[in-house]
Protein backbone atom coordinates (compact mmCIF):
# COMPACT_ATOMS: atom_id res chain seq x y z
CA UNK A 1 0.00 0.00 0.00
CA UNK A 2 3.04 2.72 0.81
CA UNK A 3 3.83 1.90 -2.86
CA UNK A 4 0.65 3.03 -4.18
CA UNK A 5 0.32 5.79 -2.21
CA UNK A 6 3.80 7.12 -3.42
CA UNK A 7 2.60 6.26 -6.67
CA UNK A 8 -0.87 8.58 -6.55
CA UNK A 9 0.29 11.47 -4.14
CA UNK A 10 0.87 13.66 -6.31
CA UNK A 11 -2.23 13.04 -8.56
CA UNK A 12 -4.16 12.85 -5.10
CA UNK A 13 -2.89 16.64 -3.55
CA UNK A 14 -5.13 18.57 -5.87
CA UNK A 15 -8.57 16.75 -4.34
CA UNK A 16 -7.14 16.63 -0.87
CA UNK A 17 -9.29 18.81 1.85
CA UNK A 18 -7.73 21.41 3.94
CA UNK A 19 -6.58 19.15 7.27
CA UNK A 20 -6.82 15.90 5.31
CA UNK A 21 -3.79 13.66 4.99
CA UNK A 22 -3.48 13.15 1.16
CA UNK A 23 -3.27 9.22 1.88
CA UNK A 24 -6.95 9.40 3.41
CA UNK A 25 -7.84 10.46 -0.42
CA UNK A 26 -5.59 7.80 -1.82
CA UNK A 27 -7.69 5.19 0.41
CA UNK A 28 -10.44 5.96 -0.67
CA UNK A 29 -9.75 5.64 -4.41
CA UNK A 30 -8.45 2.15 -3.77
CA UNK A 31 -11.47 1.12 -1.80
CA UNK A 32 -14.11 2.40 -4.30
CA UNK A 33 -11.86 0.96 -7.09
CA UNK A 34 -12.35 -2.24 -5.42
CA UNK A 35 -15.60 -2.46 -4.53
CA UNK A 36 -17.03 0.04 -7.42
CA UNK A 37 -17.90 2.49 -4.90
CA UNK A 38 -17.67 6.47 -6.15
CA UNK A 39 -14.81 8.49 -6.12
CA UNK A 40 -14.19 10.95 -3.46
CA UNK A 41 -14.56 14.06 -5.95
CA UNK A 42 -15.58 12.21 -8.84
CA UNK A 43 -17.54 15.45 -9.41
CA UNK A 44 -14.24 17.76 -10.07
CA UNK A 45 -12.34 15.05 -12.24
CA UNK A 46 -10.95 12.65 -9.93
CA UNK A 47 -11.24 9.48 -12.52
CA UNK A 48 -10.80 5.74 -11.95
CA UNK A 49 -9.45 5.42 -15.69
CA UNK A 50 -6.98 7.66 -14.64
CA UNK A 51 -6.24 6.01 -11.58
CA UNK A 52 -6.34 2.32 -12.67
CA UNK A 53 -3.54 3.70 -15.89
CA UNK A 54 -0.87 4.90 -13.13
CA UNK A 55 -1.18 1.81 -11.51
CA UNK A 56 -1.15 -0.49 -14.84
CA UNK A 57 1.98 1.15 -15.80
CA UNK A 58 3.55 0.49 -12.97
CA UNK A 59 2.49 -3.21 -12.87
CA UNK A 60 0.75 -2.66 -9.15
CA UNK A 61 -2.41 -4.08 -11.20
CA UNK A 62 -4.02 -3.97 -14.52
CA UNK A 63 -7.67 -4.39 -13.24
CA UNK A 64 -9.79 -4.16 -9.94
CA UNK A 65 -10.35 -7.42 -9.36
CA UNK A 66 -6.60 -7.83 -9.53
CA UNK A 67 -5.72 -4.60 -7.24
CA UNK A 68 -8.19 -6.20 -4.60
CA UNK A 69 -6.51 -9.44 -4.33
CA UNK A 70 -3.07 -7.30 -3.73
CA UNK A 71 -4.71 -4.94 -1.08
CA UNK A 72 -6.42 -8.12 0.29
CA UNK A 73 -2.68 -9.60 1.32
CA UNK A 74 -1.52 -6.10 3.05
CA UNK A 75 -4.65 -4.42 4.99
CA UNK A 76 -7.46 -5.48 6.66
CA UNK A 77 -10.38 -4.96 4.07
CA UNK A 78 -13.90 -5.25 5.25
CA UNK A 79 -14.66 -9.23 4.81
CA UNK A 80 -17.53 -8.99 2.81
CA UNK A 81 -16.87 -9.89 -0.75
CA UNK A 82 -19.91 -8.44 -2.33
CA UNK A 83 -21.34 -5.88 -0.11
CA UNK A 84 -24.88 -5.34 0.46
CA UNK A 85 -25.04 -1.62 0.75
CA UNK A 86 -22.86 1.10 0.95
CA UNK A 87 -22.47 3.48 4.05
CA UNK A 88 -20.23 6.82 4.82
CA UNK A 89 -18.63 7.16 8.56
CA UNK A 90 -19.04 10.60 9.89
CA UNK A 91 -17.17 11.72 13.28
CA UNK A 92 -16.00 8.11 13.53
CA UNK A 93 -14.09 7.65 15.92
CA UNK A 94 -12.37 4.24 16.02
CA UNK A 95 -15.31 2.53 14.06
CA UNK A 96 -17.58 1.60 16.76
CA UNK A 97 -20.47 2.59 14.09
CA UNK A 98 -18.51 1.00 11.47
CA UNK A 99 -18.21 -2.79 13.09
CA UNK A 100 -22.10 -2.78 13.37
CA UNK A 101 -22.56 -1.51 9.55
CA UNK A 102 -19.60 -3.84 8.28
CA UNK A 103 -21.12 -7.20 9.66
CA UNK A 104 -24.70 -6.32 8.04
CA UNK A 105 -22.97 -6.84 5.36
CA UNK A 106 -21.94 -3.28 3.94
CA UNK A 107 -18.77 -1.55 2.85
CA UNK A 108 -17.53 2.17 4.10
CA UNK A 109 -17.58 4.61 0.86
CA UNK A 110 -16.32 7.18 2.99
CA UNK A 111 -14.77 8.35 6.09
CA UNK A 112 -14.20 11.52 8.63
CA UNK A 113 -12.73 11.64 11.93
CA UNK A 114 -10.45 15.28 13.39
CA UNK A 115 -8.60 13.22 16.31
CA UNK A 116 -5.20 12.26 14.69
CA UNK A 117 -4.96 9.52 17.45
CA UNK A 118 -8.32 8.12 16.58
CA UNK A 119 -7.45 8.17 12.68
CA UNK A 120 -4.41 5.99 13.53
CA UNK A 121 -6.46 3.33 15.39
CA UNK A 122 -8.85 3.54 12.70
CA UNK A 123 -6.35 2.90 9.62
CA UNK A 124 -4.76 0.08 11.89
CA UNK A 125 -7.98 -1.84 12.08
CA UNK A 126 -9.75 -1.11 8.70
CA UNK A 127 -7.02 -0.06 6.34
CA UNK A 128 -8.55 3.27 5.53
CA UNK A 129 -7.02 6.58 7.15
CA UNK A 130 -9.95 8.80 7.72
CA UNK A 131 -10.41 12.00 5.92
CA UNK A 132 -9.78 15.15 8.67
CA UNK A 133 -12.48 17.67 9.92
CA UNK A 134 -15.43 16.88 8.09
CA UNK A 135 -16.19 20.90 8.26
CA UNK A 136 -13.67 21.22 5.45
CA UNK A 137 -15.31 18.83 3.14
CA UNK A 138 -17.74 19.98 0.28
CA UNK A 139 -20.87 17.78 0.39
CA UNK A 140 -20.37 17.29 -3.42
CA UNK A 141 -17.15 15.76 -3.34
CA UNK A 142 -18.63 12.93 -0.77
CA UNK A 143 -19.17 9.71 -2.59
CA UNK A 144 -22.99 8.40 -2.77
CA UNK A 145 -24.31 6.19 -0.14
CA UNK A 146 -27.59 4.41 1.17
CA UNK A 147 -26.46 5.07 4.57
CA UNK A 148 -25.10 8.00 6.62
CA UNK A 149 -24.03 6.93 10.31
CA UNK A 150 -22.87 9.62 12.41
CA UNK A 151 -21.82 10.12 16.42
CA UNK A 152 -21.98 13.64 16.63
CA UNK A 153 -21.25 16.45 19.67
CA UNK A 154 -24.22 17.48 21.72
CA UNK A 155 -24.03 21.55 20.96
CA UNK A 156 -26.29 23.97 21.85
CA UNK A 157 -28.25 25.89 18.83
CA UNK A 158 -29.14 30.28 19.21
CA UNK A 159 -32.68 30.54 19.81
CA UNK A 160 -32.92 33.60 17.87
CA UNK A 161 -34.41 34.28 14.54
CA UNK A 162 -35.42 30.88 13.94
CA UNK A 163 -36.80 29.84 10.49
CA UNK A 164 -36.13 26.69 11.50
CA UNK A 165 -34.84 24.99 8.26
CA UNK A 166 -31.17 24.00 7.95
CA UNK A 167 -29.15 27.31 8.53
CA UNK A 168 -30.69 27.46 12.16
CA UNK A 169 -28.03 24.61 12.85
CA UNK A 170 -24.70 26.43 10.99
CA UNK A 171 -21.87 26.84 13.87
CA UNK A 172 -22.80 23.20 15.13
CA UNK A 173 -21.35 20.39 14.00
CA UNK A 174 -24.89 18.82 13.42
CA UNK A 175 -25.11 21.42 10.16
CA UNK A 176 -21.90 19.32 8.28
CA UNK A 177 -24.20 16.32 8.45
CA UNK A 178 -27.65 18.44 7.22
CA UNK A 179 -25.64 19.45 4.22
CA UNK A 180 -24.68 16.03 3.37
CA UNK A 181 -27.94 14.87 3.78
CA UNK A 182 -29.67 17.60 1.84
CA UNK A 183 -27.25 16.71 -0.78
CA UNK A 184 -27.05 13.53 -1.25
CA UNK A 185 -30.09 12.26 0.13
CA UNK A 186 -28.96 8.78 1.18
CA UNK A 187 -32.01 6.06 1.75
CA UNK A 188 -31.34 5.96 5.82
CA UNK A 189 -29.71 8.05 8.47
CA UNK A 190 -28.19 6.73 11.86
CA UNK A 191 -27.22 9.35 14.22
CA UNK A 192 -25.86 8.69 18.39
CA UNK A 193 -25.54 11.01 20.68
CA UNK A 194 -25.43 11.24 24.86
CA UNK A 195 -28.97 10.23 26.48
CA UNK A 196 -28.82 13.90 27.42
CA UNK A 197 -29.78 15.25 24.45
CA UNK A 198 -33.01 14.36 24.48
CA UNK A 199 -33.67 17.61 27.56
CA UNK A 200 -30.45 19.18 26.63
CA UNK A 201 -31.43 22.83 26.80
CA UNK A 202 -35.13 21.66 27.61
CA UNK A 203 -35.33 19.75 24.42
CA UNK A 204 -34.67 22.23 22.26
CA UNK A 205 -31.81 20.92 20.65
CA UNK A 206 -33.24 18.02 19.90
CA UNK A 207 -36.32 19.76 18.76
CA UNK A 208 -34.40 22.05 16.13
CA UNK A 209 -32.28 18.44 14.96
CA UNK A 210 -35.99 16.89 13.76
CA UNK A 211 -37.62 19.35 12.68
CA UNK A 212 -34.30 20.11 10.46
CA UNK A 213 -34.45 16.57 9.47
CA UNK A 214 -38.13 16.44 8.66
CA UNK A 215 -37.56 19.44 6.37
CA UNK A 216 -34.73 17.57 4.54
CA UNK A 217 -37.42 14.92 3.79
CA UNK A 218 -36.71 12.34 6.59
CA UNK A 219 -39.13 10.44 8.89
CA UNK A 220 -38.00 8.87 12.79
CA UNK A 221 -40.12 7.07 14.50
CA UNK A 222 -41.57 10.20 16.38
CA UNK A 223 -44.96 11.44 14.61
CA UNK A 224 -44.58 14.55 12.13
CA UNK A 225 -47.12 16.32 14.50
CA UNK A 226 -45.50 16.19 17.55
CA UNK A 227 -42.11 17.27 16.17
CA UNK A 228 -43.76 20.36 14.89
CA UNK A 229 -46.49 21.21 17.46
CA UNK A 230 -44.06 22.09 20.31
CA UNK A 231 -45.97 20.01 22.51
CA UNK A 232 -42.36 19.17 24.29
CA UNK A 233 -43.37 17.09 26.88
CA UNK A 234 -45.10 14.27 24.69
CA UNK A 235 -42.00 15.14 22.48
CA UNK A 236 -39.50 14.06 25.15
CA UNK A 237 -41.45 11.22 26.31
CA UNK A 238 -41.56 9.57 22.37
CA UNK A 239 -37.98 10.50 22.23
CA UNK A 240 -36.69 8.70 25.17
CA UNK A 241 -38.30 5.52 23.14
CA UNK A 242 -35.07 6.59 20.98
CA UNK A 243 -32.88 5.79 24.04
CA UNK A 244 -31.52 1.98 23.78
CA UNK A 245 -28.97 0.02 27.14
CA UNK A 246 -25.42 -1.34 26.42
CA UNK A 247 -26.78 -3.81 28.85
CA UNK A 248 -30.49 -5.12 27.09
CA UNK A 249 -27.56 -6.57 23.95
CA UNK A 250 -25.30 -7.99 25.55
CA UNK A 251 -22.84 -5.47 27.34
CA UNK A 252 -21.93 -5.45 30.72
CA UNK A 253 -22.08 -1.47 31.19
CA UNK A 254 -24.79 0.72 32.07
CA UNK A 255 -24.34 2.82 29.08
CA UNK A 256 -27.28 4.94 27.60
CA UNK A 257 -27.10 6.65 24.14
CA UNK A 258 -30.06 7.70 22.16
CA UNK A 259 -29.80 6.60 18.55
CA UNK A 260 -32.01 8.74 15.91
CA UNK A 261 -33.01 6.36 12.81
CA UNK A 262 -34.09 8.29 9.82
CA UNK A 263 -35.33 7.56 6.68
CA UNK A 264 -36.09 8.89 3.45
CA UNK A 265 -39.82 10.25 2.85
CA UNK A 266 -41.72 8.14 0.55
CA UNK A 267 -40.12 4.62 1.36
CA UNK A 268 -42.81 2.22 2.93
CA UNK A 269 -41.05 1.94 6.43
CA UNK A 270 -42.23 0.00 9.53
CA UNK A 271 -39.05 0.32 11.79
CA UNK A 272 -38.86 -0.75 14.89
CA UNK A 273 -35.92 -0.66 17.03
CA UNK A 274 -34.69 -4.01 17.86
CA UNK A 275 -35.92 -5.83 21.02
CA UNK A 276 -33.15 -6.62 23.77
CA UNK A 277 -31.67 -9.66 23.34
CA UNK A 278 -32.08 -10.98 26.42
CA UNK A 279 -28.63 -12.35 27.07
CA UNK A 280 -27.13 -11.96 30.36
CA UNK A 281 -24.21 -10.42 31.08
CA UNK A 282 -21.63 -10.62 34.25
CA UNK A 283 -18.50 -7.83 34.72
CA UNK A 284 -16.49 -11.19 34.99
CA UNK A 285 -16.99 -12.07 31.22
CA UNK A 286 -14.76 -9.10 29.97
CA UNK A 287 -12.34 -9.81 32.67
CA UNK A 288 -8.38 -10.44 31.85
CA UNK A 289 -7.36 -13.71 33.90
CA UNK A 290 -4.21 -11.78 35.05
CA UNK A 291 -3.72 -7.91 34.84
CA UNK A 292 -0.89 -6.02 34.60
CA UNK A 293 0.27 -4.52 38.08
CA UNK A 294 0.64 -1.15 36.88
CA UNK A 295 -3.40 -1.24 36.58
CA UNK A 296 -3.83 -1.21 40.58
CA UNK A 297 -4.28 1.74 41.62
CA UNK A 298 -1.98 3.50 44.11
CA UNK A 299 -2.51 4.42 47.82
CA UNK A 300 -2.41 7.47 47.44
CA UNK A 301 -5.01 7.67 44.45
CA UNK A 302 -7.17 5.04 46.47
CA UNK A 303 -7.22 7.28 49.28
CA UNK A 304 -8.30 10.08 47.53
CA UNK A 305 -11.03 8.38 45.64
CA UNK A 306 -12.14 7.26 49.25
CA UNK A 307 -11.76 10.98 50.77
CA UNK A 308 -14.05 12.65 48.35
CA UNK A 309 -16.80 10.02 48.24
CA UNK A 310 -17.35 11.38 51.60
CA UNK A 311 -17.07 14.78 51.16
CA UNK A 312 -19.13 14.86 47.87
CA UNK A 313 -21.94 12.74 50.43
CA UNK A 314 -21.68 15.58 53.39
CA UNK A 315 -22.30 17.66 50.40
CA UNK A 316 -25.11 16.08 48.72
CA UNK A 317 -23.56 15.65 45.53
CA UNK A 318 -23.70 11.41 45.36
CA UNK A 319 -20.44 11.03 43.02
CA UNK A 320 -17.45 9.30 43.76
CA UNK A 321 -15.62 6.33 42.43
CA UNK A 322 -17.53 3.24 41.39
CA UNK A 323 -16.18 -0.06 43.02
CA UNK A 324 -17.22 -3.23 40.91
CA UNK A 325 -17.37 -6.96 41.79
CA UNK A 326 -16.55 -9.11 39.22
CA UNK A 327 -19.90 -10.67 39.63
CA UNK A 328 -22.00 -7.56 39.49
CA UNK A 329 -23.94 -7.36 36.16
CA UNK A 330 -22.23 -4.43 35.17
CA UNK A 331 -20.27 -1.27 35.23
CA UNK A 332 -20.62 2.33 35.29
CA UNK A 333 -20.32 4.35 32.19
CA UNK A 334 -16.96 4.21 30.59
CA UNK A 335 -15.94 7.84 29.75
CA UNK A 336 -13.20 9.80 27.95
CA UNK A 337 -11.82 10.75 31.40
CA UNK A 338 -11.53 7.41 32.28
CA UNK A 339 -7.38 7.61 31.80
CA UNK A 340 -7.16 10.29 34.41
CA UNK A 341 -7.98 8.17 37.57
CA UNK A 342 -10.52 5.04 36.52
CA UNK A 343 -12.90 6.14 39.19
CA UNK A 344 -16.31 5.50 37.15
CA UNK A 345 -15.15 1.76 37.36
CA UNK A 346 -12.75 0.05 39.73
CA UNK A 347 -12.27 -3.49 39.86
CA UNK A 348 -12.52 -5.16 43.57
CA UNK A 349 -9.45 -6.98 44.29
CA UNK A 350 -9.32 -9.13 47.49
CA UNK A 351 -6.51 -8.08 49.77
CA UNK A 352 -5.78 -5.45 47.77
CA UNK A 353 -6.27 -1.72 46.05
CA UNK A 354 -8.58 -1.78 43.21
CA UNK A 355 -7.96 -1.76 39.83
CA UNK A 356 -8.59 0.24 36.62
CA UNK A 357 -9.75 -2.24 34.10
CA UNK A 358 -7.23 -2.96 31.19
CA UNK A 359 -7.17 -1.38 27.51
CA UNK A 360 -8.51 -4.64 26.52
CA UNK A 361 -11.26 -4.88 28.77
CA UNK A 362 -12.22 -1.16 28.23
CA UNK A 363 -12.54 -3.15 24.54
CA UNK A 364 -15.01 -5.73 25.64
CA UNK A 365 -16.75 -3.25 27.87
CA UNK A 366 -17.96 -1.87 24.48
CA UNK A 367 -18.52 -5.01 22.63
CA UNK A 368 -15.33 -4.45 19.94
CA UNK A 369 -13.72 -8.06 18.90
CA UNK A 370 -10.99 -9.69 20.25
CA UNK A 371 -9.13 -9.13 16.73
CA UNK A 372 -9.54 -5.16 17.40
CA UNK A 373 -5.77 -3.59 17.41
CA UNK A 374 -5.85 -1.08 20.35
CA UNK A 375 -3.63 2.09 20.01
CA UNK A 376 -0.36 1.50 21.86
CA UNK A 377 -1.17 4.41 24.40
CA UNK A 378 -3.09 3.46 27.73
CA UNK A 379 -4.17 7.14 27.78
CA UNK A 380 -5.38 6.91 23.96
CA UNK A 381 -7.31 3.34 24.19
CA UNK A 382 -9.22 5.02 27.41
CA UNK A 383 -10.22 7.98 25.53
CA UNK A 384 -11.21 6.21 22.40
CA UNK A 385 -13.29 3.33 24.20
CA UNK A 386 -14.58 5.87 25.95
CA UNK A 387 -16.05 8.17 23.35
CA UNK A 388 -16.32 5.34 21.19
CA UNK A 389 -20.25 3.23 20.81
CA UNK A 390 -21.33 -0.58 22.46
CA UNK A 391 -20.94 -2.68 19.37
CA UNK A 392 -23.46 -5.00 19.99
CA UNK A 393 -25.97 -2.13 20.23
CA UNK A 394 -24.87 -0.85 16.63
CA UNK A 395 -25.17 -4.25 14.92
CA UNK A 396 -28.58 -4.72 16.05
CA UNK A 397 -29.52 -1.48 14.70
CA UNK A 398 -27.93 -2.35 11.30
CA UNK A 399 -30.05 -5.61 11.91
CA UNK A 400 -32.83 -3.72 11.77
CA UNK A 401 -32.19 -1.19 9.19
CA UNK A 402 -31.13 -3.72 7.12
CA UNK A 403 -35.25 -4.15 6.69
CA UNK A 404 -35.72 -0.72 5.84
CA UNK A 405 -33.24 -0.39 2.33
CA UNK A 406 -33.96 -4.50 1.23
Amino acid sequence: MNKIEQLLTNMAEEYTPPGTAVKAVIHQWISALIYDNDLFAEKRGANKKDILRVLKEKKIASNCNELKKRIRNEINLNPVETPHFRFIDLFAGIGGMRQGFESAGGTCAFSSEFDKNAQVTYEDNYGDYPFGDIANISEKDIPAHDILIAGFPCQPFSHAGLKLGIDDTRGTLFYDIARILKEKKPKVALLENVRGLVSHDKGHTLSIILKTLTKLGYNCTIDKKIIEQGDIINFKNEAKKMVLKSTDYGVPQNRQRIYIVLWRKGLNVNFQYPEPTGKAVRVSHILEKNPEKKYTISDRLWEGHQRRKVNNKKNGKGFGYGLVLPGAEYTNTISARYYKDGSEILIYQKNKNPRKVTPREAARLQGFPEEFKINKSDVQAYRQFGNSVSVPVIKALATSIMEIIK
